[in-house]
């Protein structure tokens, strides 16, 4: 069989994954093998010899190892060892799988509940983009624009879960299963226009709700009112108990306003920097429509915020166009306190900015106005860090799981609490995901492939590595994070080349990384070491103190986190191995708790510093502070 329930868990093998009700628990790839062998000889002896054949074939591992696998398993299915409902110890001997083991049916897994994220007792609604019947260019924006306002208006009700235009479009390959799909039409003849809607049960195909509504297109505020009513009252939401506090100031009363607005967010969509000027345009022009346009400021907010992104991997990123998407998204929350899509983007811009308190503290708000919204747990799980960041990103990647900047917000975690197989786990599975994905353009697997080089660079695995640093770089260029993640993998692979005693080749990997960005204080650095390799460490000064001179400008830009890295490797650099690893405990203990140097166990320059006393403890404030 390859698949087994006991208690409330199920274990899978073809999705390779343990699960409790809807919710996937994380495992590492030997827990998982070993509750296979446990589910398979369910009441038998398992012997400590049978679990290193299972799970190390032919290499010599140490019991402790054994032990910490056994532990991981205990600890994700909650059982005690003192008081064993599922692993029980046979003293001297091995484990004995305890629990009744039952094996299930392929169909049974295809009826299994909707991944978390899907509320238990909440219906589901999903909001498909409306047809442009007339195919009338000048109305297209409205195809957007209608299902938007239906999903503001749905969003409202306490007993609903809105799945968006996005996240309807990617419901059946991830197994979301909506309990109602609205759907419809608008056709425009001179300046009339009419709208139809219905809302099916996807199981039978049967209307659940029918609305139509006409009037002329200045008006066409009042005809979408007309279609919200008849939708909503045929959909049983009338009761005014199931509704949250409506806000006042999220609409406009201007058609042109709204249809800016609508035309921005399009061009944000298509995840395409070269459309964000164009969005800052309508966004601006929806504003200077109507100035008390709350959603028109979230709009602009998140272009600007784009600019900053696309310059992150300088030493000196654009700060103003940060310090701009943070000011528009106050200036929403302040005209919408209860816009929790204004809260969960100040949320993401503050975490950019370091102020973390903050942005979990508007993340937590975003989330309790609307807790089943993805967006918003995806904002506050990238603010966050620990625990609370591998909660509100497991339940993201329920909903997607191939969206890559959750997948590596994750792999974070793991990565920071010395937790390997698990984060490569995490990276396997999202490249599996987006691999079979329908909409694989639509959010691009940026930075998969580069972390799980890192990792297997780390385990000492060279060709792999250098294979996932290959692959990194054949992704799509133009979207957000690219050229960062492009810079980095260019550098995985010159590290790769010093290590395998080549300068030469490693050389021509760090200046290419160079070429992107010339101030790049890790490819600087890690150039100047070919140079002192090749016997010119004359040479390699002037390029140490290029670098320096760029650490400095991180810490000035306020990026203490990249600083204290580069300026650790600077040190290595130098030979002052213990002076970087004092420097590194130094500034984590000072720094408030997020991910700043979440990527030390996997730096490769400090691959001869693993064994040392130092370097334990910095670890350990690490893992301290990714709890």
């Amino acid at each position: 069989m390859s698949a087994y329930r006991f208690g409330p868990f199920v274990i899978d093998r073809a999705s390779y994954r343990l699960r409790r009700g809807s919710d996937a628990i994380e495992l590492s790839p030997k827990a998982l093998d070993l509750l296979f062998l446990f589910a398979e000889r369910a009441g038998q002896l398992v012997t400590k010899d049978d679990m290193l054949t299972a799970l190390w074939p032919g290499l010599a591992v140490t019991d402790n190892a054994l032990t910490q696998v056994v532990s991981d398993v205990r600890q994700a299915l909650g059982d005690d060892s003192a008081k064993p409902a599922y692993v029980e110890t046979v003293p001297r001997r091995g484990y004995r799988f305890v629990a009744r083991v039952e094996p299930v049916a392929g169909d049974e897994l295809s009826a299994a509940p909707a991944p978390a994220g899907t509320p238990h007792g909440l219906r589901t609604i999903a909001i498909a983009d409306f047809a442009n019947l007339s195919k009338d260019e000048g109305v297209a924006w409205l195809s957007a624009g209608i299902a938007e306002t239906i999903a503001n208006a749905l969003r409202g009700f306490t007993s609903v879960v809105v799945l968006d235009r996005e996240t309807l479009a990617r419901a059946k390959p991830n197994g979301l299963k909506p309990d109602v799909v609205i759907s419809g039409s608008y056709q425009r003849a001179g300046d009339n226009l009419r709208l139809t809607a219905q809302a099916l049960d996807p199981a039978s195909q049967q209307a659940i709700a029918q609305a139509k509504a006409d009037g002329v297109i200045g008006n066409v505020f009042h005809v979408q009112d007309d279609i919200v009513q008849q939708l909503t009252a045929g959909l049983g939401l009338t009761d005014a108990t199931n509704r949250r506090s409506h806000p006042q100031r999220r609409e406009t009363s201007s058609l042109e306003a709204y249809r800016a607005l609508t035309e921005g967010r399009l061009k944000l969509e298509t995840l395409n920097l070269a459309d964000v000027p164009g969005a800052i345009a309508d966004f601006e022009r929806a504003i200077r429509i109507d100035p008390d346009y709350a959603f028109a400021y979230v709009g602009l907010a998140h272009a600007r915020f784009w600019r900053f992104q696309a310059s992150r991997a300088r030493p000196r990123p654009d700060r103003d166009e940060l310090v701009a998407a943070i000011a528009n998204a106050r200036r929403a929350v302040e005209l919408d306190p209860e816009l929790a899509e204004g809260q969960a983007a100040l949320a993401l811009f503050l975490a950019s900015a370091e102020r973390r308190k903050e942005a979990v503290a508007a993340g937590r708000i975003a989330v309790a106005l609307e807790p089943h919204n993805w967006r918003h747990q995806f904002r506050l799980g990238i603010a966050s860090w620990g625990t609370e960041r591998l909660e509100k990103l497991s339940r993201v990647i329920a909903h997607y799981p191939s969206l890559a900047y959750a997948n590596v917000g994750i792999a974070m975690v793991y990565v920071a609490r010395s937790e390997f197989d698990r984060a490569e786990t995490i990276l396997r599975r999202a490249l599996s995901a987006e691999a079979s994905s329908t909409d694989r353009g639509r959010f691009p697997g940026r930075g998969l492939n580069w972390l799980l080089g890192m990792i297997r660079l780390a385990a000492g695995d060279v060709d792999s590595a250098s294979a996932e640093f290959e692959r990194e770089l054949a992704a799509p260029a133009g979207v957000m994070h690219g050229d960062e993640y492009a810079i980095d993998a260019l550098n995985g692979l010159g590290f790769v080349r010093l290590a395998g005693a080549d300068p030469d080749m490693a050389a021509i990997q760090f200046k290419r990384a160079l070429e992107r960005n010339g101030e790049h204080p890790i490819a600087l650095i890690g150039l100047a070491q070919t140079v002192v390799k090749r016997g010119h460490r004359d040479r390699a000064a002037p390029i140490l103190a290029q670098a320096s001179h760029a650490i400095d400008e991180m810490t000035n830009a306020g990026r203490p986190g990249d600083a204290m890295l580069a300026r650790a490797y600077w040190l290595m650099a130098h030979g002052r191995a213990n002076d970087a690893l004092e420097g590194l405990k130094k500034t984590l203990l000072s720094l408030p708790t997020g991910p700043a140097g979440w990527s030390i166990p996997i730096e490769p320059w400090l691959k001869h510093e693993r064994d040392s006393s130092t370097y334990a403890e910095v670890v350990g404030v690490l893992e301290t502070r990714a709890r």
